[in-house]
């Protein structure tokens, strides 16, 4: 079976850590809290986004948001380029590329490479995480109409695996 899945989890038990000094947990508990996920199931997650929490002038002064007409048309546009990339035969979006897909369609220049093996270096990466982050970073370019990946995508790619909470 496909399935997307969507987690959501706080920093600490109280929910606090990190961003107020109402947080009370210690750093034992921080510790025990995060403990309980393991790296196998985060290494299958392709997007870490950390949301801190809105003080009352952020949330009562929103900015003119994207519509989610214009959205859907830049999505659906980068997917009609997944489709004509893979064809029939391949698969329906990437990230469903297996091995040959990636090789093919996620080529990186020598400074995209650099940027990777530091991260991979710097962040401990495995070849699932590696693998992950190349289909991020196409899916990127594509939605930034590009023929390929540039480092600026795949930069933006890898901020997407990194959370300091998360590789403590």
């Amino acid at each position: 079976a496909r399935f997307m899945l969507v987690c959501a989890m706080n920093p600490c038990k109280c929910g606090w850590y990190g961003f107020s000094d109402r947080c009370r947990c210690t750093p034992q508990a921080v510790e025990k809290y995060l403990g309980k996920l393991s790296g196998p199931l985060l290494d299958r997650i392709d997007l870490y986004v950390e949301v801190p929490p809105l003080d009352f002038d952020q949330l009562s002064r929103r900015p003119e948001a994207e519509s989610s007409a214009v959205i859907k048309a830049r999505v659906n546009a980068a997917r009609a380029i997944q489709t004509a990339r893979f064809g029939t035969e391949g698969p329906d979006c990437n990230a469903h590329m297996g091995q040959r897909e990636l090789s093919t369609f996620c080529a990186l220049d020598q400074a995209g490479a650099a940027l990777i093996k530091g991260a991979f270096d710097r962040m401990g990466l495995t070849a699932r995480s590696y693998d992950r982050i190349l289909r991020v970073a196409r899916t990127i370019a594509d939605l930034d109409g590009a023929e390929s990946i540039a480092v600026d995508h795949l930069a933006e790619a890898i901020q997407y695996r990194e959370s300091a909470l998360l590789r403590r």
